[in-house]
């Protein structure tokens, strides 16, 4: 029997996002490649993500206009910001905010293929 993991469902939790796009198809390969979301197709043929941890949802959404400044900002987990950071680059992000800025926390912003403004965040190691 398959061990199925469900998203926890609790008042307040953030669950679904919708994340702007102007290419979908290049969006949804961007974060497939850069954080591991498993994209799937809903019933209605639109192209929508589930993180990695089954926890988050979410689609890309055409016609509405990218978050480019900073205003609510989303950060996403990494094992390794360094590592990220050069995945974003080579898979058509651009680096915004360099690693180090936010010290002692480890992070660094990026924007997506449509300019959406991102943060990724690493779990310090712990002694």
């Amino acid at each position: 029997m398959e061990n199925i993991i469900h998203p926890t469902v609790k008042n307040g939790k953030i669950c679904y996002l919708e994340i702007p796009a102007t290419d979908v198809f290049l969006s949804a390969s961007f974060y497939k490649k850069v954080f591991g979301w498993h994209i799937r197709e809903r019933s209605d043929g639109k192209l929508a993500f589930d993180d990695t941890i089954n926890e988050v949802s979410g689609t890309w959404v055409t016609g509405r206009s990218p978050s480019t400044e900073v205003g609510i900002l989303i950060y996403v987990m990494v094992d390794s910001v360094v590592s990220t950071v050069k995945t974003i680059i080579t898979s058509g992000g651009k680096l915004i905010q360099p690693i180090g800025v936010d010290a002692p926390e480890i992070t660094a912003r990026f924007s997506d293929p449509a300019g959406n403004i991102f943060g990724i965040y690493q779990e310090p190691i712990k002694d």
